[in-house]
């Protein structure tokens, strides 16, 4: 006998539990959202140095598509940032976005290190004696004697408007002892 037209209903299996049925919908604008979000995080990993990107776990196709992008201009560029938002999807970008999150975190720790070394710098050139014990206290390796005439060239070169090559001096003599402690 001839299946009927409606017949075909009958191929389909009976669910067994309603999890099973439910289906999850997801509307166009939470996906073009979620393409958009991708692609901007392809456009950080664009921006990053290719040190920066040796830290980050990425595939082989996925580092040589970012790669063309740093070479790529204009709208070459943004058709490749297109794909590689399209590569990021078909991809776990949990462990991209940690490790992408880690190095902002450094770098935005450095940046509050070498504010507090200006910081001390300015205190060093208002301050006197207490402040440069202060930065022995913090720094243990700090020879006095040099800090001292660092920070008295500075205030030399402060009161005859001379350029300020002293008080560029503290600040890296500061920076290399705050790595070294």
């Amino acid at each position: 006998m001839a299946k009927q037209p409606d017949d075909w209903l009958d191929d389909i299996p009976a669910p067994q539990d309603e999890e099973e049925e439910e289906i999850i919908w997801v509307s166009k604008s939470e996906i073009k959202r979620d393409a958009e979000i991708l692609k901007k995080l392809g456009a950080e990993l664009v921006d990053l140095s290719k040190s920066e990107l040796e830290r980050i776990p990425l595939d082989t196709q996925l580092l040589e598509a970012i790669e063309l992008a740093q070479k790529i201009k204009r709208e070459g560029r943004r058709r490749q940032l297109q794909l590689i938002g399209k590569l990021l999807r078909s991809r776990e970008v949990e462990p991209i976005t940690e490790a992408l999150d880690k190095l902002k975190n450094r770098h935005n720790q450095q940046i509050v290190i070498l504010h507090k070394i200006e910081d001390l710098r300015t205190r060093l050139l208002e301050g006197g004696d207490e402040v440069i014990e202060d930065v022995v206290a913090l720094f243990p390796s700090t020879d006095r004697q040099q800090l001292r005439a660092l920070v008295r060239n500075a205030k030399k070169e402060r009161e005859t408007n001379k350029p300020p090559k002293a008080f560029r001096q503290i600040f890296q003599y500061l920076k290399e002892q705050s790595e070294i402690s």
